[in-house]
Formats: structure tokens, C-alpha cells, sequence
């Protein structure tokens, strides 16, 4: 996972004569070096680049930092994340969960169980850099270090309209047939694309080493504790020797979501211990007229703005998307003409807005109900044993919070009253 291979460098053009680099490029091969140039590895776009490089198409996958990273994240791997892994993908697991502690902003906790695993927890840098691995093996190359300034799809670095030039922030220029954006939800592409957010939350986490005794009171057990803010939540993930305690809210409540971080460490009888890293980041969901794409280029996970709104999981909507990117932008990379391409552009947002579009229609129900009655949510959940199941089975990836509301009757009609009360 270095600089890029010789093989890829000299593909790649210097932008000090945009036209006559372009003219270069297009006599290395009649075209583009790249079929398909996918910004940012994290889940989403090592998905992609994965699921590109394995058609047997030529794939670039760019990323600004060096791996493994850093990354703000509970690192829960439920089971819509699990069954969308490369296959013989091995999960770096740190923690098995059978049972979880639920509680109302610190009272009436309750703790269930579960003979099967729920799902499982591993560190972000490790999983990330696996998942760019697998994107390695399947055929894809890999620059790390190197930050996207911008896209064009039209001027004078574009030899024709089927290209697409990648301007690095060095001055150097990739042309590429498709572009797949990963970057994040602040990141370069999705701003190209045009992407509109409708809801902005802030995530602080702390990673905190304890002693082996602490972790052991934890080991296969989290906690999700409904917070003191409208909407907001704190949970508390073990890995091993280190507890993951963080916390969500609305943006703009930044003051009291680090109240509340501290409250909660205090409460939990670990603020005598010295976290090894603190972080913060914000989540950004997508408007439901947010576009997905604009010409050759897609967006995908985070930079879609593609997560469940109630709990803001976005991994497996990384991966999902990031899936669904890649297999598109080689249809999008095949495409003769700008009608073609609009046309599987299309057919890709109409996969995200069928599968995960609806979920987070769902989600939206439940932070909504969420936001006004967390009470009611947690007798229900703690209390009836329905509920539960339903939590299970999503966690498990035997169904979907959609696909709950959709098939099951008695959901459906328990949301709809939840509405009418919240």
C-alpha cells in the first residue's frame, strides 16, 4: 500500500500542460489508463474499488492519509455489514456480543441476552485496511498520501466525453473512465456531485484502556444508554482491553454532548482512567432528493450521505453502497455516449433508493418517535419480547428495520401508533 506501482505511475499525467498530457495519455492505449478511479478507502470505497477490480476492470484507489488510520467509530459489525464482505474475508473480531445493557439516561437499566451472537466489534484501522487489501488482491491499485482538489468532466485536461480527469493537489492529473466519490461526508466529490444533507449529528468517542478486571465485568456485553438530548445516545463497546465510549446528538449541541460524555464516563466509574485517544466527528445524512450522481462520477457511503438516521450506523451502508458503486462505474465506465452513462447512473440510484434509501425513510420514523418519547422505546424494548426479537434479528441481518416494517404487520402498526403519539 505505498506511492503506486511503476506500472500505475506512468499513467499518470502532470497538469503543467493539461491538453498535451491528455494527448499523451490517449497514446498510451487509445485511452484513459483507469477504468474506474475510486477516492477514499475506507469501507465504502475499498468496497467499490473490490467490486470493480474483481470484473477484471483496471482500478486506481486513492487515499489522502496513510493506512491504517485513525477513524471515529463504535466499530460494530451488525449483519448486513457481515454478509456484504469479500468473500473468504476474515473479520478482525475483538469481541463477540451476546447481551446488552439498555438504559434511560443512566436509570432503569436492564440487560438482555442472547444465546447467538449479536454481532461483533473490531477496531476501524485494522477492518479498513483489511477490506483495502482485498481490493489489492482482487486486482486494484492502491496510492496512499495523495489528496483529490477536484474533478473535471469537461476543458482542456478532458480528451473526450467519455473521460473523466482526477486533479491530485500536487498538479498531477488521472484520466479515468468513471469515478467513484468515497471520500467522506466533507470530502471533494460529493460536492461535485451536488450532495444535500438534512441532518448533521456529532459523535464523541473516547478509547479507553482499563484493567483486566474492568474488562472482564464487559467482555460480550455493550451498553446503549437513551440519552438526556432529544435524539441523542451513548454507548460503551469492548475491545478487549479498551472500552469505546462515545456519545451522538444533534449538531449544535456541542457543549452539552461533551457534558454528557463526561457525565456518562463518570457514571460508568471510568473517569479515573486515561483515555488513549479522544476524538470527535460529525454524521451527515443525505436529503431524500440528494443526487447520487453527476455524469461518469458516483458517490457512495459517507459521501452520499448514506447511514441509518435513528442510530447513525453507517457501515454497512458503506459497504452495501460501496457495492453497488463499483459494479456501476464499470457499467459507467462501458458507456459509448453520455446517454448511456446517465442511464446506468440511474439504475444505480434506483438500487440505493429501493434498498437503502428505504431504510433510512424507516430510520427517519424511528429517531423522529425516538427524539419525543425515549421512554417509550426503552420499556418496549426492555419489556416486550417482540421488540426484542426485532432488535435481534435486525442486528443479526435476519431482516432489516425496513424489511421488519414491510413484512411484519404488527410492526408496521406499532410504528404508525408511535407516530401518532410522538
Amino acid at each position: 500500500m505505498g506511492h503506486g506501482s511503476d506500472r500505475e505511475q506512468k499513467y499518470i499525467v502532470s497538469s503543467e500542460n493539461d491538453a498535451t498530457g491528455a494527448e499523451a495519455a490517449q497514446e498510451l492505449g487509445g485511452g484513459p489508463a483507469w477504468d474506474v478511479v475510486v477516492v477514499g478507502a475506507g469501507p465504502a470505497g475499498a468496497s467499490a474499488a473490490y467490486a470493480a477490480a474483481v470484473s477484471g476492470r483496471k482500478v486506481l484507489l486513492l487515499e489522502k492519509a496513510e493506512l491504517p488510520r485513525y477513524k471515529t467509530c463504535g466499530g460494530g459489525i451488525i449483519g448486513p455489514s457481515r454478509d456484504s464482505l469479500p468473500p473468504g474475508f476474515e473479520l478482525p473480531l475483538l469481541d463477540r456480543v451476546h447481551a446488552v445493557t439498555f438504559s434511560l439516561n443512566g436509570k432503569l437499566a436492564r440487560t438482555r441476552r442472547s444465546k447467538r451472537m449479536l454481532f461483533g466489534l473490531i477496531n476501524r484501522p485494522e477492518f479498513d485496511a483489511g477490506l483495502v487489501e482485498q481490493a489489492e488482491k482482487a486486482g486494484a491499485v492502491v496510492r496512499t498520501g495523495v489528496t483529490v482538489s477536484r474533478v473535471e468532466q469537461h476543458g482542456p485536461a478532458v480528451p473526450d466525453r467519455r473521460t473523466v480527469a482526477v486533479v491530485l493537489s500536487d498538479g498531477e492529473t488521472v484520466l479515468t473512465r468513471a469515478v467513484v466519490g468515497a471520500d467522506g461526508s466533507a470530502g471533494r466529490i460529493g460536492a461535485h456531485v451536488g450532495v444535500k444533507l438534512d441532518q448533521v449529528d456529532l459523535g464523541l468517542e473516547a478509547e479507553i484502556p482499563v484493567p483486566d478486571t474492568v474488562a472482564e465485568d464487559w467482555a460480550g456485553r455493550v451498553l446503549i444508554d437513551w440519552g438526556p438530548m432529544p435524539g441523542s445516545y451513548g454507548w460503551v463497546f469492548p475491545k478487549g482491553r479498551t472500552l469505546t465510549v462515545g456519545v451522538i446528538s444533534a449538531r449544535g449541541e456541542g457543549a452539552a454532548t461533551k457534558r454528557y460524555l463526561e457525565d456518562f464516563i463518570a457514571r460508568l466509574g471510568l473517569a479515573g482512567f486515561e483515555p488513549a485517544v479522544s476524538s470527535g466527528h460529525l454524521t451527515r445524512c443525505r436529503s431524500d432528493d440528494s443526487p447520487l450522481s453527476r455524469g461518469r462520477v458516483l458517490v457512495c457511503g459517507d459521501a452520499a450521505g448514506l447511514l441509518e438516521p435513528w442510530t447513525r450506523e453507517g457501515i454497512s451502508f458503506a459497504l452495501r453502497s460501496g457495492r453497488l458503486a463499483g459494479e456501476w462505474a464499470v457499467r459507467i465506465a462501458e458507456a459509448h455516449d453520455a446517454v448511456d452513462a446517465r442511464r446506468q447512473a440511474l439504475n444505480y440510484a434506483f438500487a440505493i433508493k429501493a434498498g437503502l434509501g428505504v431504510e433510512m425513510a424507516v430510520g427517519r420514523r424511528m429517531l423522529a418517535v425516538f427524539e419525543r418519547r425515549p421512554g417509550l422505546l426503552h420499556a418496549a424494548i426492555t419489556g416486550f419480547r417482540p421488540a426484542w426479537t426485532a432488535f435481534t434479528d435486525i442486528t443479526r441481518g435476519a431482516t432489516t428495520l425496513a424489511g421488519l416494517v414491510r413484512t411484519h404487520s404488527l410492526a408496521r402498526r406499532a410504528l404508525d401508533m408511535l407516530d401518532k403519539r410522538a
